[in-house]
């Protein structure tokens, strides 16, 4: 199902399941939102004590436990990982914060541009211009490592991770947070969510769904198989914010977003350049992790840690602007973000030249 029509089925699917849970709860243009909903998680479990952004976001653990199950009953599920796990924690980080200055995923990118939002289309420009120089490093010889296969139990920590933290959701212990007022209050019913994340999950494992990889592949193939599902998404939520009254064109008093463009651009452009180099934007690293991959499990706890890093220390945005504290680590993320890739592209050069030279 890796093929167009499998991702243009997965974009129609995913599109429909965002205005659905819109529709039934979930914030405004956030029917869908790996990086807020994983923001939601780490507040729900106490990283961090932001009391309208805490809540165990069903469709974040549907999509781990239903790539999980989907690569079992596609003899899929080969656990593998080894790869340079301090860096992809580190990008992670790096990775979730700018997505918080801009207020949202390369998924919510498309279901903002759909229902009119036009600051993401500065952010697409940002999401673009990052994957770019990300894949051009790539180009050079840009690696995290070789990943090597691992046993199986360790590729199903993960998942089963997940499959506890859905327990811990319909338990409710004392020590889970939910939000009472905010966005993390708002939310469709946790069975239709888990259902609608279940489905993705599903369909992006058989489709390798990834706005990121769609973006690499244009530029490195003049492949558009994956970035048509995301055109999908914003035709069928432009079609579908227009049926239901919603569609609102233009920058200003968006739901849940801010006009600053040079944010919106670096924001996404840092979390653009880390996606290119860790192999995949976050939902593509949910699915990774949920079909046994260590690796991606670590840059998912390292986009986990950046969300309770982003509001503890007061970086991340609201639809009042970003914080200085925020301008000043999307900056410095992009300045680590550029000496990783210059010192591994230099790193290949040399060890290039000493081949030559050996061999010669």
């Amino acid at each position: 199902m890796g093929s167009r029509i499998g991702v243009l089925i997965t974009g129609l699917v995913v599109g429909i399941l965002a205005l659905a849970l819109t529709a039934l709860g979930n914030p405004a243009n956030m029917g869908v939102c790996i990086a807020c909903f994983l923001r939601d998680v780490a507040g729900g479990l106490g990283l961090h004590q932001v009391n309208t952004v805490q809540y165990l976001r069903p469709e974040i653990l549907g999509i781990i436990l239903g790539a999980s199950v989907m690569s079992l009953g596609a003899q899929e599920f080969r656990p593998s990982g080894g790869s340079g796990k301090v860096m992809r924690f580190i990008l992670g980080i790096i990775m979730m914060i700018g997505m918080l200055v801009f207020l949202g995923c390369p998924l919510r990118v498309a279901l903002r541009l759909g229902a009119g939002d036009l600051n993401a289309l500065v952010g697409f420009a940002g999401l673009f211009a990052g994957v770019a120089v990300g894949t051009f490093f790539l180009k050079s010889g840009f690696s995290l490592g070789r990943a090597v296969p691992q046993p199986k139990w360790a590729g199903a920590l993960f998942p089963l991770a997940a499959a506890a933290a859905l327990l811990l959701l319909f338990l409710r212990p004392a020590f889970i947070y939910f939000s009472l007022e905010g966005p993390g209050s708002m939310h469709a019913p946790v069975l239709i969510s888990l259902a609608a994340g279940l489905l993705f999950g599903i369909l992006s494992q058989r489709s390798r769904f990834c706005m990121a990889g769609g973006i690499r592949d244009l530029i490195l193939f003049r492949n558009f198989n994956l970035i048509s599902g995301f055109l999908v998404i914003i035709l069928v939520t432009f079609a579908g914010s227009l049926a239901m009254g919603k569609f609102k064109l233009g920058f200003a008093a968006q739901p849940i977003a801010h006009t600053e463009a040079i944010w919106n651009f670096l924001g996404l452009a840092a979390a653009g350049w880390a996606a290119a180099l860790l192999g995949g934007c976050p939902l593509r690293q949910l699915v990774l992790a949920g079909q046994g991959n260590t690796d991606a499990a670590v840059t998912i706890l390292g986009l986990i840690t950046g969300a309770a890093i982003a509001h503890n220390f007061g970086l991340a945005a609201s639809p009042k602007g970003v914080p200085a504290a925020g301008q000043a680590a999307v900056v410095a993320g992009l300045i680590i973000l550029l000496a990783v890739s210059v010192a591994v592209y230099f790193g290949v050069a040399a060890a290039e030249r000493r081949k030559i030279h050996v061999s010669g």
